[in-house]
């Protein structure tokens, strides 16, 4: 069957755009109109679309939301598009018309979608984290790849000018080779307390089997997954560190030029049977890169009350520390992130001469839309990128089941060394039903 997009291929193939990536096969005409499909239609899902959708050659064409209080608010703002409460439906009525999706959506249900996207032959705008299991970030990662599919992870911030100057004044040599570096949130998605022993009737048109999706079931209780809760569940959300890492550390990740850890160390709380634990102290070490100084690179995460240690602090002459943000610390001075803010350098007296430039950002979203029509590069955050940056920052997820256990990393075999019950948190099996190939 010729399909519209088939058709934008074949014209394609007499376009040539000398600055795309050259992986990309999404080369239609400046003029083309982008088909676009959302999974999930308010909240992040909400935001995503709307930004998607300023673009001028982007028509929202349809949206999947399971909640029947915020598909009423997908049908009266995107008026135009087909509404569906099941997601599964809306792939196979709408794919064969449709170029691109954004993936907005509980974290348990990015890698089902997205590889079913995929498989579609569609480019993928992701929310971060990529996916819950760092086996399936893999997987997205590589099948993507191999399909020459463009992609992008909804760490905005990573196309603001603010974390582009961060990572190019590391590259420029300001601050020397990097010593060590530090990240921290103060946000607190998890619970303490165990699921309250209770079954909630479902509302109205609301399917809790669908919203629950590959991951393991558990009863409908008001209030405690659905909407927002899910964060700080186990097996439905990545907690304070998957909703923020992936934003906070982007800018050292990219900015040191990591990949993956050498090893993974947690000294904060341990989670609960059901629910991830507060304040987190989460110590990676990286084998070395052009921008550090010894054989490895050490890069803490500190998260809810944990903060950097005095020492660090220290080196900050005085200023606060920002809620959010980031410290790397250089052989020839010290830099200091904050999320989101202009970097700052220190000692202060070194660098009062010093002009830091800053770089222009761009529109993460629009970055997305102008690959996919093959009128601009490949995201800069594309998966390639960003599953890297996922799967490190869930690594730290399951290393705080394993307090003050130094946990030695093998990124080519998605294994622990030495370690059976880590590794087993690497992925799980799809529930019955809803299976995806390549995934579970």
């Amino acid at each position: 069957m010729i399909t519209r997009r088939n058709s934008l291929k074949t014209i394609a193939g007499s376009v040539a755009f000398p600055y795309l990536a050259p992986t990309s096969w999404a080369k239609s005409p400046p003029s083309e109109t982008v088909n676009h499909a959302s999974f999930g239609g308010a909240g992040m899902a909400g935001s995503d679309l709307g930004q998607i959708q300023n673009h001028p050659n982007v028509k929202v064409r349809a949206i999947a939301e399971i909640d029947p209080g915020r598909r009423r608010q997908a049908e009266q703002r995107f008026k135009d598009a087909n509404v569906y409460a099941d997601w599964r439906e809306m792939l196979e009525k709408e794919a064969k018309n449709l170029d691109c999706v954004n993936v907005s959506t509980p974290d348990h249900l990015h890698a089902c979608m997205g590889m079913s996207a995929m498989q579609h032959g569609l480019h993928v705008y992701g929310q971060k984290p990529l996916t819950h299991q760092i086996a399936e970030s893999r997987a997205l990662t590589e099948y993507a790849k191999e399909k020459n599919l463009m992609t992008q992870m909804g760490i905005q911030i990573h196309s603001n000018s603010e974390y582009r100057t961060a990572v190019k004044i590391v590259h420029d040599g300001i601050i020397g080779k990097i010593v060590h570096a530090h990240s921290f949130s103060g946000k607190r998605w998890g619970d303490a307390n165990p699921r309250p022993d209770r079954k909630d009737p479902v509302p109205a048109g609301l399917d809790w089997d669908g919203w629950v999706g590959p991951a393991p079931f558990e009863d409908y209780i008001k209030g405690y997954y659905h909407p927002g809760q899910w964060r700080k569940r186990l097996a439905y959300g990545t907690g304070t560190f998957g909703d923020m890492g992936c934003h906070i550390y982007d800018p050292t990740f990219k900015a040191l030029g990591l990949t993956y850890p050498i090893s993974v160390r947690s000294e904060g709380p341990e989670p609960n049977k059901d629910n991830w634990g507060f304040d987190a102290k989460i110590h990676y070490i990286f084998p070395k890169t052009p921008f550090s100084k010894g054989e490895n690179l050490p890069v803490t995460w500190y998260d809810g009350s944990a903060r950097p240690p005095k020492e660090v602090t220290d080196l900050l002459e005085g200023q606060k520390l920002p809620s959010q943000g980031s410290v790397i610390i250089g052989t020839k001075g010290v830099m200091l992130i904050p999320h989101v803010g202009k970097p700052s350098l220190y000692p202060k007296k070194k660098f009062a001469d010093h002009k830091i430039e800053m770089v222009q950002g761009g529109n993460h979203w629009h970055e997305f839309v102008d690959a996919v029509r093959g009128t601009g590069p490949k995201p800069s955050a594309n998966f390639e990128y960003s599953g890297p940056l996922s799967e490190t920052v869930l690594l730290g997820g399951i290393a705080t089941r394993f307090k003050n256990e130094t946990l030695l990393w093998d990124a080519p075999s998605l294994s622990f060394k030495g370690n059976e019950k880590a590794t087993a948190l690497v992925n799980r099996k799809y529930r019955k039903g809803w299976e995806v190939k390549g995934l579970g």
